[in-house]
């Protein structure tokens, strides 16, 4: 499915902004059938390890319709949302606008009603910032940042290496970099040769251990609603690396 489809987008506001009573309306699981933390995956990314205040910059690669970069706001003077699909930048900033997005929640196939995205009342959206971009050819002039925050973008990439390979020019030395990805991998994204051979994480620590040192390693529980019948639930093994 495009991530410029109408229903994509749907799923994805739900996913960000939805509060757990509205992703499982009608559903036939109260949330303590679902681990911690699940309902909030976006948030969860930014705040799962013990982050320092006071960055400077910290730049959201792959930040879909914006939820992390909001949250990354609590953290720094300036966040930059950077996604492929034009139409989440877009939604993204009229959020960041202080407008709201109505968008649908579905109940089966095409039944749905209408639920309505706003900012999170405790971030700092004039601190965040949104942009169109492609994660493997990010554009020359965005600087450096005391933080990169990517969430379930890595196995998205038709050539993750070169994402990667970007890194250690964008984080400032001992700063942070957060890679969240479930690592599905699927030919459909990223060419069969493209992929890693062995594990996801060997294939991260082949790639990034020049340059930063692994910290800590976490898997993150998160939950898409498609409709009330049909949620996606699955693990984000998230990993925490500091810039040497």
């Amino acid at each position: 499915m495009s991530y410029e489809s109408e229903v994509l987008s749907d799923w994805y506001l739900l996913f960000h902004y939805g509060n757990p009573e509205e992703i499982l309306h009608g559903v036939a699981l109260s949330p303590d059938s679902f681990p911690p933390g699940a309902l909030h995956f976006p948030e969860a990314t930014v705040h799962a390890f013990h982050r320092r205040t006071g960055n400077g910059r910290v730049l959201d690669a792959g930040c879909a319709v914006g939820r992390s970069t909001f949250e990354l706001t609590r953290y720094a003077d300036e966040a930059i949302g950077i996604d492929f699909s034009q139409r989440f930048i877009d939604l993204a900033s009229t959020l960041g606008r202080g407008e709201t997005v109505t968008y649908r929640r579905y109940s089966e196939a095409q039944r749905s009603e209408d639920l309505v995205a706003h900012c999170p009342a405790h971030v700092f959206p004039e601190q965040a910032s949104f942009e169109q971009g492609d994660a493997m050819d990010l554009r020359a002039d965005l600087g450096t940042f005391d933080l990169v925050h990517a969430a379930n973008l890595l196995c998205r990439l038709p050539e993750p290496k070169r994402f990667l390979d970007r890194l250690p020019g964008l984080v400032n030395p001992g700063g942070e970099l957060v890679i969240a990805t479930p690592a599905t991998w699927l030919d459909a994204y990223t060419p069969r040769e493209n992929q890693p051979t062995g594990t996801t994480l060997e294939f991260l620590k082949e790639h990034l251990a020049d340059s930063f040192d692994l910290i800590e390693v976490e898997e993150l529980p998160f939950l898409i609603r498609e409709h009330q019948r049909k949620l996606q639930l699955s693990t984000s093994q998230t990993s925490l690396w500091r810039r040497k």
